[in-house]
């Protein structure tokens, strides 16, 4: 089996496995606890925040775990909009991943107001975009760092100034990108990061919500003081510790995985190329390493998922969230693809695990599929 859909899920680490063990088995105890039993689960909690924090250049505090990348998003959209008295306006775009969009939908549902922008044909969101539609009354902007179907990766830092400059909260969903690029949220001058650990090499069903000091924004849950009284429920130290030890492996490595994976792709569109093979390649000239999304004209991309199956090579139509769904995903609908293209639109997804005999393999079977 090829695994070649690493933006739906990565493989967890060893590293971080070997880490998680002694959690689950031997130190139990929960956190909240004032016997010993509780000290050593309690300061591994507190490694872990710590080095998450350092990986996006962060204040420990800042740190606030999280079952993962969708619940990340919709605490920040429901509890900045809940947070607000006045209702001001949130601002997001079209082809957001489906924890923003429909969590916008179920605030617009209580009467809050929601603006969506729509991306260039290259996946982008302008700063023009988001000043036609920006005002002093607007209280969130939510863009995505990377995209998820086609890796476009968004002018944060420009976006998050003219966000600021009317008084506006910024929120990025990094959930593909923490991990696989650099980031300091010093630098992007960002209010709120979402992450989720499997998209890095962690296990699932954890992740992390970065939220600046003085941020205003409701609590997620209520019950017990976890997470500084924001987010109540036993924290999964296991998980945590696992999420922090694959987020640090990854950061550490990030240069040399960026140069296997970008190595990886440039072979695999040349061999394609070097075959005759039509494609498109969307998402414009930068884009999240590995995060490959590619129409063939007259293609079916759902008839290309399954023969690439039967040849042990798991790829994606689109979004993972989304597989089951045949029409044309709402992200190339935003960015106004060519329905035929569309239609046969896959995305390979590398991730650092891959090797030349794989790539290799997947254009083999790729340019027999097609021809």
């Amino acid at each position: 089996m090829i695994y070649a859909d690493n933006a739906a899920t990565t493989q967890l680490s060893k590293t971080a496995f070997e880490a998680m063990v002694p959690w689950l088995l031997d130190e139990y105890g929960n956190t909240s606890q004032p016997y010993a039993f509780a000290r050593k689960p309690k300061k591994a909690l507190a490694e872990a925040r710590a080095t998450i924090a350092e990986c996006i250049n962060a204040h420990p505090d800042e740190i606030f775990f999280t079952s993962g990348g969708t619940e990340s998003d919709n605490w920040v959209i429901k509890g900045s909009a809940f947070a607000d008295a006045q209702k001001g306006t949130t601002i997001t775009s079209a082809f957001e991943h489906h924890a923003i969009l429909r969590s916008c939908a179920a605030i617009e549902r209580l009467g809050y107001q929601v603006a969506y922008l729509m991306p260039t044909t290259d996946g982008i969101i302008t700063a023009d975009a988001l000043k036609s539609a920006i005002s002093d009354t607007t209280r969130l902007v939510s863009i995505m760092y990377a995209n998820n179907e086609i890796g476009s990766i968004q002018p944060i830092r420009e976006l998050c100034d003219i966000a600021h400059a009317h008084g506006a909260l910024f929120h990025t969903d990094a959930v593909q990108a923490v991990g696989h690029v650099k980031i300091d949220v010093q630098e992007l001058g960002i209010d709120m990061l979402s992450a989720s650990a499997h998209k890095f090499n962690g296990p699932k069903g954890i992740g992390f919500l970065y939220i600046r000091k003085g941020t205003e924004i409701s609590s997620y849950a209520d019950g017990g003081a976890q997470e500084n009284a924001h987010r109540a429920g036993t924290e999964n130290v296991a998980s945590i510790v696992g999420m922090a030890t694959a987020l640090k492996e990854n950061c550490e490595a990030i240069t040399a995985n960026v140069v296997k994976i970008s190595a990886l792709e440039h072979r695999l569109l040349s061999a394609l190329s070097d075959a005759n093979i039509s494609f498109v390649r969307n998402g414009g000239k930068k884009t999240i390493p590995g995060i490959i999304s590619l129409s063939f004209e007259g293609a079916d991309g759902e008839a290309i998922l399954h023969r690439m199956d039967l040849c042990g090579i798991c790829i994606s139509t689109g979004a993972a969230c989304n597989s089951k769904d045949t029409e044309i995903s709402h992200v190339l609908k935003a960015i106004n693809l060519n329905k035929t293209l569309a239609k046969g639109t896959i995305r390979i997804s590398i991730g650092k695990n891959n090797t030349t005999a794989e790539v290799d393999a997947i254009t083999a079977a790729l340019i027999k599929i097609l021809k």
